[in-house]
Formats: C-alpha cells, sequence, structure tokens
C-alpha cells in the first residue's frame, strides 16, 4: 500500500495500490467520506492514466485543488 498526504484538500491521507498499472485499494481518511469512498469505488481496476485523466484538475470550490486531483497526483508520483 501506498500513502500520500493531500495537500490544500479536507482529505488527511491517500492509501491505495496499483498492480499491473492497475488501481486497487484507494481509501480516503477525512474529507467526505461518502463521496470519497465514492470515487475509490469508481476508480478500482481502472489503470492509473484512465484515472489520472479523468480526475486531474478537478477544483474544489475556490480552491486550486480537489481530493480527486490529489489522487491523481499521487498516482502519477508513483507510476512514473
Amino acid at each position: 500500500m501506498k500513502h500520500y498526504t493531500p495537500k490544500g484538500v479536507c482529505s488527511r491521507n491517500i492509501t491505495f495500490d496499483i498492480v499491473d498499472g492497475v488501481v486497487t485499494g484507494v481509501a480516503f481518511e477525512g474529507g467526505c467520506s461518502g463521496n470519497l469512498q465514492g470515487i475509490g469505488k469508481l476508480v478500482e481496476g481502472m489503470p492509473v492514466a484512465e484515472v489520472v485523466s479523468r480526475l486531474k484538475g478537478i477544483r474544489c470550490g475556490f480552491k486550486s485543488t480537489s481530493c480527486p486531483d490529489q489522487l491523481a497526483r499521487a498516482l502519477e508520483n508513483e507510476h512514473e
């Protein structure tokens, strides 16, 4: 399992794994629980590149980032 500390959002930690280029086991600590559980389930089994292309750049209100964007950044950092 990989751990990522998001910046500029309500969630405090994101855990996930990448197996053969596919995202598994996404979980967020803190933030909007129901929404973040839903995002974790939706991206389960998707290729990293697909998740990044769908989530990168999403903003939360007036913030320059969001929890989904932070997940995309975490995946990019680990999958390079």
